[in-house]
């Protein structure tokens, strides 16, 4: 259900870069939630460096919505990064498995592919 890959660069080294790499293989980035910030903001402690960058790929999102509107209840698809165990992770919920939950098996090939692009993209980041 969850792709994660672990990576010896900091939260911020890889902040600085998804942007770019996510680029190379045409997904945009929408925008980054930065937990830590916001929860102290809120008035929250909270320590611990946590990133969530939304990314999408417009004409795979355009394909999906075609498909199934329901579906934009998972879009974008996120990429959270955060320290664990003292290594920096990358962790995405699969495409395919979020795709499994509704009744368009005709957009699974869909979901592979963007699946397949995020593990590049979350490989090349790290």
């Amino acid at each position: 259900m969850l792709y994660q890959v672990e990576s010896q660069k900091s939260v911020s080294q890889i902040e600085n870069s998804l942007g770019e790499v996510s680029a190379r293989h045409q997904f945009g980035l929408l925008t980054v939630h930065n937990l830590k910030a916001k929860m102290n903001e809120k008035g929250v402690p909270f320590e611990r460096d946590c990133l969530i960058f939304e990314v999408c790929n417009p004409k795979q999102a355009k394909k999906i919505l075609e498909g199934n509107m329901d579906i934009s209840t998972l879009l974008p698809c996120r990429i959270s990064v955060y320290k664990k165990d003292g290594k920096t992770v990358l962790s995405t919920i699969k495409p395919t498995a979020l795709l499994a939950m509704f009744p368009n098996p005709e957009l699974q090939k869909i979901a592979e592919d963007v699946e397949k692009t995020l593990v590049v993209i979350m490989n090349e980041a790290a």
